[in-house]
């Protein structure tokens, strides 16, 4: 009897233990904050915990950048005059007028009217009262520019100065008060920071687009200018084909760029755009403001980036600087004892790896500036101050192209401009020898108009004269005191 108790209940005890081992082994799964072990390993588990405020989860917020750029972004629309082709007449004339035109003075009803074409880009506000600044490409050719701001107001604007060398032009409307963007310092912008493109796309006003800066001091090879200024800031905010002009600004809404140019086989965005920095741009726009041309200021070297070959030869330890291939005679460089065969590493201790982040560097001042040079000779690091020069080889202000008209000029009294039923014109009431005595301008003749703008200063006139390309000929319109009209066409400054 007892043994048959005993063989019950290890029976029962075998039988419990089953049916625990069968329940823990169907239902943990669902036992939480478990881990399984398999000899001879180490458990593994996730160990990442994102919330909603990980740092991994946020982005830069732009949306205070945007407005405040939005506002400060003009839309930009450009009416310029359309070569004619074809014409056996007067090659200069038929520039302004088309085949058909008539040659020498005539009247001012039976001329030809010139053909038109309309253009489109960007520009951003930098002053509350109308100062705005875009792409020399946008306004180049301008007979008439408009501006629309981003609340639809429209006004008529004048071409206050061009620089083709960096591709910046100044503009100013008749406006107080309004909204304007700050120039911020491009040259402290860091690969991988944020970025917005802000302008006017397809016609698409008030568009803003986002990137990052995907590389500096990038040169592209698309200046027109006799000495092209290009470090570009790359992005690859979407830019495209009515951007020109418009802003970069970072996620303050600085003002760090002016964007310029697109790389693309399309004609339309592909990935990377082009920003002029804000440090060149800034001085370019100041100097057109007090002196109406940039004053550019020149080291006096010609130079190359260093690559691996010119590292090894000089013995660096690494590849950086611009290499000195010359200096010019009586240059800046020269004079301060730079030679062949340095290398310039440093601009007032701002590092430069290669010539075009060089020419950034000097790109910021003026003929006059003293800056500090560092550079390698034989292995060993030098400093050296050097005073920067102009083109001419000193450090005076530049107006050449002005000085060449060879002309005084007056104001027309009201009571002249009624009688010869004139709204504006400048009067010439004296002449030496220069361009408008060569082309047979007399003393007295009232000057109304310079490649179709109507003038009212002498300001006007030299700004016009100055602001024309080399390869393009200057139209001048007028009316003498005995109320006849004529034109005359002239070169630009070689």
């Amino acid at each position: 009897m007892n043994k048959i108790k005993r063989i019950l209940t290890n029976f029962l005890i075998a039988l419990l233990g089953a049916l625990v081992a069968i329940f823990l082994y169907t239902n943990i799964d669902s036992l939480p904050n478990h881990q399984t072990k398999v000899r001879g390993t180490t458990p593994i588990q996730l160990t990442s915990y994102i919330t909603k405020d990980s740092p991994q989860m946020q982005l830069p917020d732009l949306t205070k950048a945007a407005e405040k750029s939005v506002r400060a972004v003009v839309h930009i629309e450009v009416k310029m005059s359309e070569q004619a082709d074809n014409s056996e007449d007067n090659p200069l004339y038929k520039f302004f007028y088309g085949p058909g035109g008539p040659g020498g003075s005539s009247p001012r009803d039976n001329r030809q009217q010139p053909q038109f074409a309309m253009a489109s880009g960007s520009g951003v506000i930098i002053s509350p009262d109308g100062y705005i600044v875009t792409n020399n490409h946008v306004v180049e050719d301008a007979v008439n520019v408009q501006v629309i701001m981003d609340d639809n107001r429209k006004f008529t604007a004048k071409v206050i100065g061009r620089d083709p060398n960096t591709d910046i032009a100044l503009v100013k409307i008749d406006a107080k008060d309004l909204p304007y963007l700050v120039w911020g310092n491009s040259d402290v912008l860091k690969l991988g920071e944020w970025v917005l493109a802000v302008g006017n796309p397809f016609n698409l006003t008030s568009t803003v687009t986002a990137g990052i800066v995907s590389a500096k001091s990038r040169s592209i090879g698309i200046m027109s200018g006799q000495m092209p200024l290009e470090s570009f800031i790359q992005t690859d905010a979407a830019v495209n084909p009515g951007n020109s002009g418009g802003a970069l600004v970072n996620v303050n809404g600085d003002l760090v760029g002016i964007n310029t140019a697109i790389a693309s086989e399309t004609g339309s965005y592909t990935g990377y755009s082009f920003a002029i920095p804000a440090t060149i741009a800034s001085k370019v726009v100041a100097d057109i403001k007090k002196y109406g041309e940039v004053q550019r200021a020149v080291l006096g070297v010609m130079m190359q980036s260093v690559d691996d070959s010119i590292a090894k030869a000089q013995k660096l330890d690494k590849i950086e600087g611009a290499y000195v291939k010359s200096t010019t005679e009586d240059g800046a460089a020269r004079k301060a004892g730079i030679k062949e065969g340095d290398i310039i590493v440093s601009i007032n201790g701002n590092s430069v790896n290669t010539s075009s982040q060089l020419q950034e560097q000097i790109g910021k001042f003026s003929p006059g500036n003293e800056v500090t040079v560092g550079y390698i000779r034989n292995g060993a690091q030098k400093e050296v101050k050097v005073v920067l020069q102009n083109m001419k080889g000193d450090t005076s202000i530049v107006k050449e192209s002005a000085s060449v008209l060879g002309a005084e000029f007056g104001t027309v009294s009201d009571k002249d401009k009624a009688r010869l039923q004139i709204d504006e014109g400048v009067q010439v009431i004296n002449l030496t020898n220069g361009k408008l005595k060569d082309v047979g301008m007399k003393i007295g003749f009232i000057i109304t108009e310079v490649n179709k703008i109507s003038v009212s200063s002498k300001e006007d006139i030299e700004r016009a004269f100055m602001q024309t390309n080399n390869k393009r000929p200057i139209l001048i319109e007028g009316i003498y005191p005995d109320g006849k009209w004529a034109y005359y066409v002239l070169k630009p400054v070689e």
